[in-house]
């Protein structure tokens, strides 16, 4: 591989500082930053050149928190993220039903709820679309799933089922089922789900890995690594890729915890852990632990009841004196743990565990971090410091859709909505923040998420922006220092990856993961609208705009 230099970048260092510099890349590595002429020296006779033009060119990006095996399937399969109405998702469904007649059973995902009346599809518009065929479509946020008529007779599903514990199926008024499932209440379907030939996992991972990289994301964390109610197990599937040399991602797989099973799963963690350290690009020291669900279907688990249903707190899925049980445990064994929590209950227990383990097993290197943390008790804001907890932000999120203004802040009440997404006053109480965007609940342009975690509004060009999302911010005190959003999916995304000393940085020694932008961003402008150029990873060029 010829040396690559690249001229005349803003190039991103890291912690806020910005040089106007030219970077010299030989063998994966970055080997000098500096001088233009110095660099022509140094460089291989057949050397590439690129001329950055002044444009920005920051390290590769890390999404630490995204589903790249269900957003690639999506991408394969009825994909309705790239639109946000009802008769388009009616078109776009109805066009791959009459592509693929020999399908028994049609599966997609990406719908948003806030476009239909009450915030959910139903089985009869569905019905309309397709009567022959069972459909099952996730919804974007992975949390529930829309069906027809047909599937819930295919599935057996009474009209009189229970709802399980940690789910819903949503009903009518007159106790009808609508056609929607929501969290655990999704497994009543898993019967149905076709067969997938032995490499569709395989192609979902390079479907989006594709789609990643084109981002400028050379470094994933994999947030739901195991068999679980999100869908199957792609632990081998990311080994084949990478033993085939088709992985040019770095990526840590999030192990799931079956919390339907105890301690005896450590065993096969660590096995698959071991398998992992003896590759190039995969680690599997972390584990997924989930807490609760989401606030719009009243699964997240709240310290107080929800404003419109006094009776009920939502769902803690692991009972507290339990999880700080697995966390001493799992922090015992060197694992890191990444918690799913978005109610403040769920945060206060997540912490609660955190600081349990600390007690017993001293302050270690886990790095642990606790995700979503829709709303966070301030009682608890200091404790993330403290404790050295990482949030681990969704970014994106932190705007005035239609959903979160209609469905979701009224659940929660006025003076919990204050704590919406509180990003800025976790930054300000000392907090790390990395960034992930949950791809596919919402789009993995890292960019968008910038723009929207400096200004808590949406950027222009995102389909799914509704309301007063584009002209009114959610809580602008939320708001973080770009440098700050910056580091989240790079330098800061790198260490609690631990891959900090691998990755995240411009700097000599450091793999040559980059990405060229079409203009600079050093003041944090035109964040909404940048494009990526060129996606380097171990200086490779993995995706380049024609």
């Amino acid at each position: 591989m010829p040396d690559l230099i690249i001229n005349d970048a803003n190039a991103y260092l890291g912690d806020g500082v910005w040089q106007r510099t030219s970077v010299l890349v030989r063998d994966g590595i970055i080997a000098a930053v500096g001088d233009r002429d110095d660099l022509d020296a140094r460089a291989s006779p057949d050397v590439e050149v690129r001329n950055a033009g002044g444009a920005s060119v920051i390290p590769g990006v890390h999404d630490t928190h995204v589903h790249p095996p269900f957003a690639g399937a999506a991408l394969l399969g009825i994909d309705l993220s790239p639109v946000h109405d009802a008769d388009a998702y009616a078109r776009i469904i109805r066009e791959y039903a009459a592509a693929h007649p020999d399908e028994p059973v049609l599966v997609g995902s990406g719908w948003y709820g806030d476009c239909y009346d009450g915030g959910f599809p139903t089985r009869w518009a569905l019905d309309e679309i397709v009567p022959d065929r069972p459909v099952i479509l996730t919804g974007h946020d992975g949390h529930g799933a829309w069906v027809n008529s047909r599937a819930i007779e295919a599935a057996g599903i009474p009209e009189d089922i229970v709802d399980p514990s940690g789910g819903r199926f949503v009903r009518t008024a007159d106790g009808v089922l609508t056609g929607v499932l929501l969290d655990t209440a999704t497994a009543a379907i898993n019967g149905i789900r076709p067969e997938q030939p032995d490499d569709h996992l395989e192609a979902a991972i390079l479907a989006a890995q594709t789609h990643l990289h084109s981002a400028g994301i050379t470094t994933w964390h994999d947030a739901a690594v195991g068999k679980s109610e999100l869908g199957p197990d792609t632990f081998d599937a990311y080994m084949a890729l990478e033993r085939r040399g088709e992985l040019t991602a770095k990526v840590v797989l999030c192990q799931w915890w079956d919390r339907h099973r105890g301690l005896e799963q450590l065993e096969e963690l660590r096995g698959r852990r071991d398998r992992a350290a003896s590759t190039e690009h995969i680690r599997a020291n972390t584990v997924k632990i989930m807490q609760d669900g989401m606030i719009e279907n009243r699964t997240a688990a709240m310290l107080e009841p929800y404003t419109t249903h006094p009776d009920h707190r939502g769902d803690s899925f692991i009972e507290p004196e339990e999880l700080n049980r697995i966390v001493t445990a799992l922090d015992a064994e060197g694992f890191q743990v990444h918690i799913h929590a978005v109610g403040d209950r769920a945060v206060r227990e997540g912490l609660d565990a955190i600081e349990s383990a600390r007690g017993t097993n001293g302050a270690a290197d886990g790095r642990h971090q606790i995700t979503h943390l829709d709303v966070v008790d301030p009682a608890d804001t200091t404790r993330f410091a403290a404790l050295g907890v990482t949030v681990n932000a969704q970014l994106l999120w932190g705007r005035t859709d239609t959903e979160i203004v209609e469905r979701k802040l009224p659940l929660i009440g006025d003076e919990r909505a204050q704590h919406h997404f509180p990003y800025g006053s976790l930054h300000r109480a000392g907090a790390r923040i990395a960034a992930g965007s949950d791809w596919p609940v919402s789009d993995p342009n890292p960019f968008w998420a910038m723009h929207t975690g400096t200004t808590r509004l949406a950027p222009a060009s995102d389909p799914h922006a509704t309301g007063p999302a584009l002209v009114k911010p959610l809580l602008a005190d939320e708001a973080l220092p770009f440098a700050v959003a910056l580091d989240a999916f790079t330098g800061t995304a790198a260490w609690v990856g631990h891959l900090d000393e691998v990755t995240g940085r411009i700097a000599p020694g450091f793999a040559a993961d980059l990405v060229l932008l079409d203009r600079d961003v050093s003041n944090g402008h035109g964040l909404d609208s940048v494009q990526v150029v060129e996606t380097l990873a171990d200086g490779r060029t993995v995706s380049r705009r024609l």
